[in-house]
C-alpha cells in the first residue's frame, strides 16, 4: 500500500489512483508535462534525474574507527548498497587533512533503485524531518541539480532510533540532465518534491 502525501505534488494523487511506480509516472506523464511547459520540440530532451548521491563527511580530527563503522552501516541501511569511502585528493594543513586521508562515505545510485530512492524520500523521510516546512528553491543550483542537507539521520525509515549511538547529518544530490536551474526546479515539482511557497 503507497504512502499518501499532502499536497506535495500534482501528480502524486495520479500516481495513487494508477497504482504506479515514480519511475512509470515520470515517464509516462512527467516527460509530457515537462515538454509542454517548457516548450521542448523533442520529448527526448526532456530533464531527467541521472543520478543521486549520498553522502557523508567524516571530520578530519575525528579518529574514531566505531564512528566511521556507525556511518557506514548507516548508509547501507538507507541506500542497499556498500559505501565508498572518499579520500582527501591533497593535504590541508589549516584542517589537519593529509594526502589519502579518508574525509567521507558515499553511495551514488542509478536506475531503479534511485526512483525507489526518490520516491521514498518525497512520501516517508521529508515529513519525518522535525519543523520541516518545505525545500529551499535555492537548492537548486544553475545546473538544475538539487542539493538536500539532512542535520540528522533519524529521518529515514531504515534507522531505528534505540540503536543509535550518535547522530551525524548527511547530504543528498540529485543529478539532472537539466542545463537550467528553470528546468531542474520544474521537474522536481513535477517528481512531488514539497518547495517552499
Amino acid at each position: 500500500m503507497k504512502v499518501v502525501r499532502k499536497s506535495v505534488g500534482v501528480l502524486s494523487v495520479i500516481n495513487l489512483l494508477h497504482n504506479m511506480n515514480l519511475k512509470e509516472v515520470y515517464k509516462k506523464q512527467i516527460v509530457k508535462a515537462l515538454s509542454k511547459k517548457l516548450n521542448l520540440s523533442n520529448s527526448l530532451s526532456a530533464p531527467a534525474m541521472q543520478k543521486v548521491t549520498i553522502n557523508v563527511g567524516l571530520n578530519a580530527a575525528q579518529k574514531d574507527e566505531n564512528f566511521k563503522e556507525t556511518v557506514k552501516n548507516t548508509l547501507f541501511k538507507i541506500t542497499g548498497q556498500l559505501p565508498v569511502e572518499t579520500k582527501a585528493r591533497k593535504s590541508i594543513a589549516g584542517f589537519k587533512v593529509r594526502e589519502g586521508m579518508t574525509v567521507g562515505a558515499k553511495v551514488t545510485l542509478r536506475g531503479s533503485r534511485m526512483y525507489d530512492f526518490i520516491e521514498k524520500l518525497i512520501s516517508i523521510t521529508l515529513p519525518r524531518v522535525r519543523d520541516f516546512r518545505g525545500i529551499s528553491p535555492k537548492s537548486v543550483d544553475r545546473q538544475g541539480n538539487m542539493t538536500i542537507g539532512f542535520k540528522e539521520h533519524l529521518p529515514f525509515p531504515e534507522v531505528n532510533p534505540d540503536e543509535v549511538d550518535r547522530l551525524h547529518g548527511l547530504e543528498v544530490v540529485i543529478t539532472t540532465s537539466a542545463d537550467t536551474k528553470e528546468g531542474g526546479f520544474e521537474l522536481f515539482k513535477l517528481l512531488g518534491f514539497p518547495f517552499q511557497q
